[in-house]
């Protein structure tokens, strides 16, 4: 019985639905350790460091 789930558990996730940003909004919402990628069907956000260790030490030395 220690392997049983409550079936209201999964339930609970929530996701909130993406931003759709233009391309000058994009620009003034990013910060300063993310990148704006253009291509022919989306504009996307992210970080320029992908790694989370090697962007928390990225961090570190700037500190």
């Amino acid at each position: 019985m220690t392997a049983v789930r409550s079936t209201g558990a999964d339930e609970a996730l929530r996701l909130v639905p993406p931003k759709i940003h233009s391309l000058e909004e994009a620009i003034e919402f990013i910060n300063e350790d993310e990148l704006i990628e253009v291509t022919p069907k989306s504009i996307r956000l992210r970080k320029s460091i992908l790694n989370n260790v090697n962007r928390a030490k990225a961090y570190a030395k700037l500190k």
